[in-house]
């Protein structure tokens, strides 16, 4: 059990956060007031009491709010709940959607400090079920349903498709298939054919949002702009090549062109990444075969499973 230290808004964007009182959380949207509200996955920041206390030791002069956040909490250690946890604030429910965050532009404090630790510590969330809110609070951390669904992100690699060029028809449908099997889609991106800017991606969506599964769908063919393998191979931990060598066998059952795919399958951390063909009539064969034998690896990887059973087996 945690409390709320301190409730901070910003009216427009770029401006500090100031403290108030107290604050109304508005069902998937944010704080009432606050610049930062949206319908998007970082409607509130939230910040441990215990860092800023850390960094102030540090000989930092800042206030609650310095560092962009919206609630501070004491009582609570963020960075090792995991994404799709939900808590209760009064009568609000949130549910924690992202740990950390890239920082692009360096804010006043890294100027003097040399850092900031927002990027590092802060989490964020979006509202569930509205409610007001204030310094003082309790915040209750709900158990983890094991049902819930898996999280998936799709990523299209096309240097055609980013430009405009061409319409993207694999992603939506992938996106459409997966979310008629249960998934919940949380991010479907559509980018170049360049290897810096996928495996950014790929280590963004596994480190801070922490999504079950994550499926490519082109750039895998013999062509040199072709780089998802690359950059697969690159940000995993762990392969799972069975995943991708089920999918050219029960590929070239269909076509012998499959021969030619290059993809790979991995893991990093607790997310697997799958690479897809780029075609959609390629990437619905694919899924509708995969599908069914993945849900349990999935529950094995995010520890709601038990391992695959051995009974009967003597090897």
């Amino acid at each position: 059990m945690g409390k709320v230290c301190a409730v901070c808004i910003s009216e427009k964007k770029g401006t500090q956060k100031h403290p108030v009182e107290e604050a109304t959380l508005l069902e998937n949207w944010g704080i009432e007031g606050d610049a930062h509200g949206g319908t998007w996955h970082r409607q509130v920041s939230l910040l441990s009491a215990e860092r800023i206390e850390q960094f102030r030791e540090r000989g930092a002069e800042v206030g609650e709010g310095a560092f962009g956040e919206n609630i501070v909490t004491q009582g609570i250690d963020w960075r090792n709940l995991p994404v799709g946890t939900c808590f209760q604030i009064g009568n609000a429910l949130l549910e924690l959607t992202q740990i950390g965050k890239e920082c692009h532009n360096h804010c006043a404090i890294y100027q003097v400090m040399g850092e900031c630790i927002m990027p590092r510590e802060g989490v964020f969330a979006k509202v569930l079920r509205g409610g007001k809110i204030q310094t003082g609070e309790a915040i209750e951390i709900l158990p983890l349903q094991k049902a819930r669904p898996f999280t998936a992100a799709v990523i299209t690699l096309s240097d055609r498709g980013a430009q405009g060029e061409r319409e993207d028809k694999s992603g939506p449908l992938m996106q459409r298939i997966l979310e008629k099997a249960g998934y919940r889609v949380e991010e479907r991106l559509l980018l170049p054919d360049d290897k810096t800017k996928l495996e950014r991606q790929l280590r963004r969506l596994s480190d801070q949002r922490q999504v079950q599964v994550i499926f490519t769908t082109g750039g895998t063919g013999f062509s040199e702009r072709d780089i998802t393998p690359e950059a697969t191979l690159a940000v995993c931990d762990r392969m799972a090549m069975g995943i991708a060598e089920a999918i050219r066998q029960y590929s070239l059952t269909i076509t012998n062109r499959a021969m030619l795919s290059r993809a790979v399958s991995g893991i990093r951390k607790k997310t697997l990444i799958v690479n897809l063909p780029g075609s959609p009539k390629a990437v619905q064969e694919s899924l509708e075969y995969i599908l069914p034998a993945l849900q349990h690896g999935l529950g094995v990887l995010r520890g709601t499973d038990g391992e695959c059973g051995g009974e009967g087996r003597k090897d």
